[in-house]
């Protein structure tokens, strides 16, 4: 969506201020799960043979390679559905912005809900690092 589009201006309708702060939260989200990529790809290198038999657990090197694989469908899913919300200025019904709103919300409860496992795979990691470290 065009930056302009995203300003949110005083005679903004609650409708159109709600779609605007939904594509702003998309944009958020996809620029997080780019970056996300990249640190897994990180995650993996450093999860190269050497490390994976200090930790003696290879599963966390197949696990860091399905979250990847996970987070590319994820971001292209997102990227397909941002370019999908162009046509929210045709709604001119509330059952449409509805729509649109129950879309963005299923979206939301996806992006958390894998945003949130990814974090406990790599708190996973870095408590066995920490602990082969320091043990």
């Amino acid at each position: 969506m065009k930056n302009e589009y995203l300003e949110i201006y005083h005679h903004d309708s609650d409708r159109t201020v709600t779609h605007k702060l939904n594509s702003l939260e998309l944009r958020g989200w996809i620029t997080n799960l780019k970056y996300v990529q990249k640190e897994l790809g990180s995650l993996l290198d450093i999860c190269s043979n050497e490390i994976r038999s200090k930790l003696k657990d290879s599963d966390l090197f197949v696990k860091f390679d399905k979250k990847k694989e996970e987070n590319a469908r994820i971001l292209e899913i997102l990227t397909r559905y941002s370019h999908s919300r162009s046509s929210i200025t045709e709604c001119d019904e509330m059952e449409c912005d509805m729509a649109y709103i129950k879309e963005h919300e299923m979206y939301r409860k996806s992006y958390h809900y894998h945003v949130d496992k990814y974090r406990m795979l790599k708190e996973e990691f870095f408590a066995k690092m920490r602990n082969k470290l320091v043990g």
